[in-house]
């Protein structure tokens, strides 16, 4: 056997923290895919594409009910990577709820999340739907790729060229409520990426910077009718695109131990939403996935639970377990792409494994999580006689630590304007140092803030330890929003500190504070004043990235097989909370500075700046 191949062996796992399948995984770069498996789940999910596609139906719900580790995620990250090449339906994912009070919200989200990944056509889903919005008013066949190499010049002659063409698709789409939806839908197709991601943001329901949203004429929506207005626009939206293509919209892992306001759990929430989409939407298809016990114990106990059940499950698709031949395939399958990737060919298909063992493992008629398990563990070369063979195990968090930091190389924007996600992921952080003394504060416990209904959710959580021997509570408040409403409301807050039992208030915040939002500002300097002596850290993506991995690992610990404490343990062995800098700075002395770094999102850096056209009809645009 050559050393090449037992080198590789030796140093590189293909299975090592890989087991799971994760967001990253269902969009990105997939696992290998034995297509045979679960076929009858992925091709279900592709005949009611077919039948919305040829009009043989409107809508169709599919439930796929599979226990943990089955292969539901593969299921779906096959259909995703199908959908993506063929391009007969465009693809929405839902991955978990941190708000089951306001699903709608989320939801609306994540769909602008999903539609900015790459499609069929090489741009992002919503470049695809804003070419096949100006194609159609215009009956024109232009590529994506030409309308957004013609946007800018057509800009510069007329500053006010999107609004032609959003009045001459509203004349092909008059149903449309909000034109600003198909304003933000034609601001995707701008070269400039500053533009793309400001009209996402506005799509996926978050406030503007005045000065952008007025450039780019969308009206920001007030947070009090975010939750009423985000089921419209969700609903809006999905009718632009059914008119173009069906929609596969995927509900996946939306269990957890909360409940909303009326006591219903994530997947009855889940459930509800996904009926009530089934109503609205135009021609598209529901995939919810859900663990057996919970569609018996939950689903089938709603108070509609007949409504519910008569749109989400019109099919109903139970995973199966894997036999003899299914394993040996997965692993195989596995084992090809490595050894293509390594330039290396094994002496077999399964080498370094045993088939007769891997078969033997079949006739249990185990899931895919626990072969691939078995496979991380046992992945060795050969053992001779005499041999232990026996390769040293790393600590089972590190694999999938490492896992999640390499997946946000690529995706760690999508975050960073996620306070829940955000403050979640500092609060783990804070409470893998409980005990140890860090910028001279001595931490003993993280606490939720007790505040009234009309105070919650602005303080994300509390610091309680001793600096010096004196008692000191730091409030942290993660505050990404752009309105200055929101911001000020905030701030307000952050400097009650007898109402909320603070000794300190910390802002964790990458923007800049409009000046012209006077009462933010107003707050901003009694927080920082000496006589508050509050801080404002400044939120970097480098200095979160960690922390956020690490809580993508605690949330799926279950799927891993790890304990809380194993994660714990972990983060303080190898010091990443310890000597992050983001807990350093919230515990250090504050510097009473506004920092110098923090973005300026009302700058017009970038803004295209052109002379007003008194008659913008007598502009003429090239590619039309």
């Amino acid at each position: 056997m050559s050393n090449d191949l037992i080198n590789v062996i030796k140093n590189h796992n293909p299975f090592e923290g890989r087991f799971v399948v994760t967001t990253h995984n269902v969009w990105g770069q997939s696992f290998p895919d034995v297509p045979s498996l679960n076929a009858h789940a992925s091709d279900a999910v592709y005949e009611a594409i077919e039948k919305v596609r040829n009009k043989q139906r409107q809508v169709v719900g599919i439930t796929i009910t599979a226990e943990r580790g089955l292969g539901k995620s593969h299921v779906i990250s096959r259909i995703r990577h199908r959908l993506q090449v063929d391009g007969s339906a465009l693809f929405v994912y839902m991955s978990q709820c941190n708000n089951l009070n306001r699903i709608t919200a989320e939801f609306l989200s994540t769909l602008a999340s999903s539609l900015k990944q790459i499609g069929s056509q090489g741009v992002s889903q919503w470049q695809e739907l804003a070419t096949a919005l100006v194609n159609e008013a215009y009956k024109k066949n232009y590529a994506p790729q030409e309308l957004i190499k013609q946007f800018r010049g057509n800009l510069a002659k007329n500053p006010k060229v999107i609004e032609i063409f959003r009045d001459t698709i509203l004349g092909v789409k008059p149903d449309i409520e909000n034109p600003d939806i198909l304003t933000a839908i034609l601001w995707t197709l701008s070269p400039d990426p500053a533009y793309e991601v400001f009209a996402i943001r506005w799509l996926s329901g978050h406030h503007l910077p005045q000065s952008k949203a007025d450039a780019m004429g969308l009206a920001n929506i007030s947070a009090k009718d975010k939750e009423a207005e985000s089921f419209n626009t969700v609903r809006q939206i999905l009718d632009l695109i059914s008119d173009y293509k069906p929609i596969v919209v995927c509900f996946d892992e939306m269990e957890n131990n909360t409940c909303n306001e009326l006591g219903y759990t994530a997947q009855q929430v889940t459930a509800i939403f996904a009926k009530d989409l089934y109503d609205k939407i135009k021609r598209g298809v529901l995939l919810t996935c859900i663990f057996p016990d919970c569609w018996i114990n939950e689903i089938k106990r709603l108070p509609n639970a007949e409504s519910v059940v008569d749109r989400i499950a019109q099919k109903i698709i139970d995973l199966k377990h894997l036999n003899s031949d299914e394993v040996v395939a997965l692993v195989s399958g596995w084992l090809k792409d490595f050894y293509q990737e390594k330039g290396l060919t094994p002496p077999h298909a399964v080498y370094p494994f045993n088939e007769e063992k891997l078969r033997a493992l079949g006739k249990e008629k185990p899931i895919v999580r626990k072969v691939l398990q078995w496979c991380a563990e046992n992945f060795q070369p050969p053992v001779k006689d005499g041999e232990t063979g026996k390769i040293e195990q790393k600590d089972p968090v590190e694999p999938v630590y490492n896992q999640q930091l390499a997946a946000l190389e690529t995706t760690i924007q999508d975050y960073m304007e996620d306070k829940a996600t955000l403050a979640q992921a500092l609060r783990l952080g804070f409470t893998a140092v409980i005990g140890e003394t860090i910028e001279k504060v001595q931490i003993e416990k993280i606490e939720d803030v007790k505040a009234k209904a009309v105070d919650k959710g602005y303080i994300d959580f509390k610091v309680v330890g001793k600096e010096n021997g004196k008692g000191v509570k730091i409030g942290v408040a993660v505050l990404q929003d752009s309105g200055g409403k929101i911001v000020g409301a905030t701030l307000r807050r952050l400097i009650r500190y007898k109402d909320f039992d603070l000794t300190r208030g910390c802002l964790v915040r990458s923007k800049q504070i409009n000046k012209g939002a006077t009462q933010a500002q107003q707050c901003l300097i009694q927080l920082l004043s000496k006589d508050l002596g509050g801080e404002w850290v400044l939120l970097k993506s480098e200095d979160i990235k960690p922390l956020l991995a690490l809580h993508f690992v605690m949330k799926a610990r279950e799927d891993y097989e790890l304990s809380e404490q194993h994660i714990l343990d972990f983060i303080r062995s190898k010091r990443i909370a310890i000597d992050n800098y983001l807990i350093r700075e919230i515990l250090s002395d504050p510097s009473g500075q506004v920092p110098e770094d923090a973005v300026d999102e009302e700058s017009n850096q970038g803004v295209v700046n052109t002379p007003e056209v008194s008659n913008m009809e007598e502009v003429s645009i090239d590619i039309f």
